[in-house]
């Protein structure tokens, strides 16, 4: 059976220029990198409107197991199944960072016939737009340490600076580091350390701006320290934050790509939803409103962190609202969940799917209960999955009223999806729609809730948790944020992907457990608090056996080994 990369590299690409065409953009909006992914002009988006009736439809999961569940996967699919239906369709997908294709993840523009293309150049580098991101990240790093060096003006507290550098890869080893050393000449010894580029505010602004002028702004907004008074800092105060916005101004154009069909998609920024929000750009989205009638996006990893976060965060800046939500599972994941080893994955067995299947109900519960939204149960189809195992999966389903479709995309592409489409247009366009807003907007906490408070929403509604706590010093600076304005900030809860809860042992569906909040952050210029819980770590290390020793170059100059 072919790899992934092998499927891409067989793959009969069309001139980025053709797809562009497809889409409904102009050449003179286009600007290619290459022949086969581009980038597309500001301000041509700026001058376009929605279309009316456009669909918004979000892809989210089931908590993420070793055993795999296919969303990003199942989103190509999906796009590719509209249309094929006739519904023209926009797919937008975060772009891969290389920390998980070097580490235990590997690839992640989709997989089999169901992919985004040039899989390759996705998944290594792309546009550059995470280099930018990280220059200009690093750039207003410089600029502190630099500040402190000539005089320090503005009084800064070196010893509560929270902006520390970032890189786009894997490496425990810069998680906590002591910079300046080296004598006076090489500025002011303090301890810093490194973030994973998608964990950076940057990252998060570059994906929630509206426009470069907005892009700007929000960049300004950055509050990396406080003072000796103990008063805030902003980047703008170091007047840095022109320069970070030239940084950016390519990289924050929307990137147009093709699926393995030469459909359209556009994948733009690419948010951790474990430590950040998640979602892929709002310019992508809008312009994705802007140049079809359907709209397929995915929110990282299971529905408790990127489904709750795309509608929360993203949904509540950018005035979207879903019209329909898909959740994808595998019979697998859910058996994981219920306990068997990943080896015994392949035998049937009810009683364990049974048991794993309360994961997959907490999520569609939080989705249509919390939430509000129509949604469907994609099953991503697997040889060894039986009729008994997936009967129980739609027996489940049907007393929450929610039906059940098998997927078959990776195999057939979207002719393997046509019934999930089906399901899906009929989810969407069953009427409610408000205009110009989509579905009614049904947030899970209000503005104007205490920070805390919205926490503990979050925890006890969509976590099944039965308290939040957290040291002296983490509620005393939540306190002092509230009182400072930023109380009517959504929240960003930064915590393991693989259990509702913060332990990842905590399998299943949890409950009546605590969640601890280790520590939070100000991200002034996204406009969201982050709270960070468990042991999450917002630089990851590379596993035992990283991807990166399987990923080389042929004979013929081509990637081997990428998935």
């Amino acid at each position: 059976m072919p790899t992934d990369i092998e499927i891409a590299q067989r793959a009969n690409l069309q001139r980025i220029g053709a797809i562009a065409a497809k889409a409904g953009i102009p050449d003179d909006a286009v600007e290619p990198y290459g022949h086969y992914k581009a980038k597309i002009s500001l301000d041509w988006l700026a001058q376009q409107h929605a279309r009316p009736g456009a669909k918004l439809v979000l892809v989210t999961a089931i908590s993420p197991t070793p055993a795999g569940e296919g969303k990003t996967t199942a989103t190509v699919g999906l796009g590719d199944a509209l249309n094929r239906l006739g519904r023209k369709t926009m797919i937008c997908l975060r772009e891969p960072s290389m920390g998980p294709v070097f580490g235990i993840k590997g690839g992640a523009a989709g997989g089999g016939h169901a992919q985004v293309v040039p899989m390759e150049d996705i998944n290594l580098h792309f546009t550059g737009d995470f280099a930018a991101i990280a220059q200009a990240h690093n750039l207003l790093a410089a600029a502190i340490d630099n500040h402190i060096h000539h005089g320090n003006a503005l009084g800064i507290d070196p010893t509560r600076i929270r902006w520390k550098r970032v890189m786009d890869m894997n490496d425990r080893a810069l998680r906590s580091t002591v910079v300046g050393l080296g004598g006076p000449i090489n500025g002011q010894p303090r301890e810093d350390g490194f973030d994973i580029v998608v964990a950076s505010e940057v990252m998060a602004i570059f994906c929630l701006a509206t426009s470069l002028a907005d892009l700007r702004m929000r960049l300004g907004n950055i509050v990396f320290g406080v003072d000796r008074q103990g008063m805030p800092l902003r980047a703008r105060q170091l007047n840095v934050h022109g320069a970070m916005t030239v940084l950016l101004r390519d990289a924050i154009k929307p990137n147009l790509v093709q699926t393995l069909e030469n459909n359209p998609a556009l994948v733009h920024g690419g948010p951790f939803a474990n430590i950040a929000h998640g979602c892929s750009s709002v310019i992508a989205t809008q312009a994705g409103l802007k140049l079809a009638d359907y709209v397929v996006t995915e929110a990282g990893f299971g529905a408790d962190l990127g489904a709750e976060k795309f509608l929360d965060i993203k949904c509540r800046k950018a005035d979207l609202w879903p019209d329909a939500c898909v959740i994808v599972a595998t019979v697998r994941a859910l058996k994981y969940n219920g306990g068997v080893p990943v080896k015994e994955l392949a035998t049937e067995n009810l009683d364990a799917l049974k048991k794993g299947l309360v994961n997959l109900e907490r999520h569609v519960d939080n989705i249509t209960g919390a939430f509000g939204l129509p949604a469907v149960v994609a099953i991503n189809r697997f040889d060894a999955d039986t009729d008994a195992e997936l009967a129980l999966i739609r027996d489940a389903m049907r007393a929450r009223g929610v039906d059940v479709v098998l997927a078959e995309h990776w195999a057939k592409g979207g002719a393997g999806a046509e019934a999930l489409a089906q399901e899906v247009i009929r989810l969407a366009e069953q009427g409610g729609a408000v205009p110009g807003h989509g579905r009614t907007p049904h947030f899970l906490y209000p503005d104007d809730m205490p920070l805390w408070d919205k926490l503990r929403t979050v925890a006890t509604r969509i976590y099944g948790a039965a308290d939040i706590v957290a040291p002296a010093k983490v509620r005393k600076q939540i306190d002092e944020w509230q009182a400072q304005g930023y109380g009517s900030y959504p929240i960003c809860v930064a915590k393991t992907a693989v259990s509702f809860s913060a332990d990842p042992t905590l399998l299943g569906a949890p409950s009546g457990h605590t969640v601890n909040v280790r520590d939070v952050r100000l991200s002034a210029g996204a406009g969201f608090i982050v709270m960070i819980c468990g042991d999450i770590m917002t630089m990851p290390g590379l596993p035992k056996a990283p991807s990166a020793e399987r990923i080389d170059i042929g004979p013929d100059g081509r990637v081997v080994g990428l998935f």
